[in-house]
């Protein structure tokens, strides 16, 4: 399937190796100092580009956490816009650093992967010059984003901002009691710079 150039875009951008070691420096206090990584995978190829993201703290590389699938596809009822469809990783053990060590994704299969329905992002963008763009977004409903894992029950709020240049998420563990963030992006978004591309390996 030919892709469009805006979700060729949007996979490129997202597709690397991520620090935001300047942020962490500037505001220790409230900015964990990450390292993320957001990999193409062959999942989905016939309509989509899928990603396969997780992260650790600088500190602690070995031990990567937040596994998750994007998928990222056309709107099927609007093929001018874009969404992003997040999977759960069913045994994260089996992809464990895969970030940096990409041939774990080559067995992954749909079986060993699920789809979290209220987790789906729609892509707004705008068009800055013939190859480049600028992309937003915002939940898809209003319902929230939550998944299960080892029998809890976990609430989280997702979103980014992504340019060729910079990416900025907004993740947020929300805690469904009070539904104030715990965890995360408390006080705006974190800011990463790309160290390392990885949009050689999209199947484009």
């Amino acid at each position: 399937m030919s892709f469009s150039p805006a979700l060729i875009a949007l996979a490129s951008y997202l597709s690397g190796e991520f620090d935001n070691g300047q942020q962490a420096i500037a505001d220790p206090a409230w900015y964990v100092h990450l390292r993320l990584w957001q990999r193409p995978v062959s999942l989905f190829t016939e309509d989509s580009l899928t990603l396969f993201a997780e992260q650790a703290n600088i500190v602690n590389l070995d031990y990567p956490y937040r596994p998750r699938l994007l998928r990222l596809r056309e709107d099927e009822s609007d093929s001018n816009c874009l969404q992003v469809q997040y999977y759960l990783i069913k045994n994260p053990e089996v992809v464990r650093g895969a970030g940096r060590n990409p041939a774990l994704l080559n067995t992954l299969t749909t079986q060993q992967i699920e789809l979290l329905p209220s987790c789906t992002l729609k892509v707004t963008q705008q068009q800055l010059a013939p190859d480049q763009f600028s992309f937003s977004t915002v939940p898809v409903s209003e319902e929230p984003c939550c998944f299960t894992y080892q029998g809890e029950t976990y609430q989280v709020f997702i979103g980014f901002d992504v340019t060729s240049e910079s990416l900025k998420t907004y993740d947020k563990g929300i805690d469904p009691a009070t539904g104030k963030a715990i965890w995360g992006a408390l006080l705006g978004p974190f800011y990463f710079q790309k160290l390392n591309d990885f949009s050689g390996e999209l199947p484009v």
